[in-house]
């Protein structure tokens, strides 16, 4: 067990961030795959200011929790991986991929639930696609992810290597495939057999409910392929299509204090994935 992990999450995820945040900004700045409807100015600081509101969040409610976790379960031999005394070596991308599934089945379950689908249509309901989408969050929302997340690690057994590498690339491709970037189609069709793209997980934020009920990865893409959640392209395609949540297109409705409240706002009609049939 490396004890230096947990002293050096904080460090690590802040590093990550920092560098993988100002590479996808640069790279939106040179290489926009949509013209922005609104500026950055108008944006940035409501998605980031609830980004703050989730740090503040976590780390008074739960601190280090995904970590503290594993460490307890290499401890205590907690999971299933501990029980069959998998070496390292194949434990750690094991880990990874097993909690990386777990991700994609928590998303799907976050569009089905209606209480849950209040705390995650705040994500959805933003009217661009950028970076600052990947990191807007309701942080009841994160607090009930990081639960679903725990329970996950100690039950797979995921080693505290495994979980910060994990925590380092889910953030990090949160950013990525909600990039406004371009990329050559050749290298988007091909990347797609490797990991979420931008413009695979652009689907995912349609307004149109058999679009939106697509593409739950985040960073592996396999699991949309295998469980017949995968489209490959909107229908009106990427430049026209439309972003966000029918019930709002209300440039203030993504004031940080509006996404505050959103969940507790009533909306019409029912829940997207209960939809998919219908539109399509």
């Amino acid at each position: 067990m490396q004890t230096w992990i947990p002293h050096a999450e904080l460090a690590v995820r802040l590093a990550a961030f920092l560098g993988v945040f100002a590479a996808v900004a640069a790279w939106e700045l040179v290489l926009p795959r949509r013209r922005p409807s609104f500026a950055r100015a108008e944006r940035w600081p409501h998605n980031l200011g609830l980004l703050l509101v989730d740090v503040a969040v976590l780390r008074i409610f739960a601190p280090g929790a995904a970590v503290a976790v594993a460490v307890a379960g290499e401890m205590h031999g907690w999971g299933l991986l501990n029980v069959l005394s998998f070496p390292a070596r194949a434990a750690v991308p094991l880990a990874i991929g097993l909690l990386d599934l777990a991700i994609y089945f928590q998303h799907v379950t976050f569009h089905a639930v209606p209480m849950l689908w209040r705390l995650h249509r705040v994500h959805h309901a933003d009217l661009e696609f950028d970076l600052t989408t990947g990191t807007r969050f309701h942080p009841i929302e994160i607090l009930i992810s990081t639960a679903i997340k725990c329970a996950a690690i100690a039950a797979i057994g995921a080693p505290a290597i495994a979980v910060l590498v994990f925590e380092v690339l889910l953030n990090a491709a949160s950013m990525f495939n909600h990039a406004n970037a371009r990329l050559p189609g050749r290298l988007d069709r091909w990347l797609r057999w490797l990991t979420v793209t931008p413009d695979m997980h652009r689907v995912h934020h349609s307004v149109a409910y058999n679009e939106s009920s697509s593409n739950f990865g985040f960073n592996l893409p396999w699991w949309d392929r295998l469980f017949g959640t995968y489209r490959a392209q909107p229908a009106a395609g990427h430049e026209a299509m439309v972003i966000g949540v029918d019930a709002f297109r209300a440039p203030d409705e993504s004031r940080l204090d509006r996404l505050l409240l959103q969940p507790f706002r009533d909306t019409p009609g029912r829940y997207p994935i209960n939809r998919r049939q219908e539109a399509g």
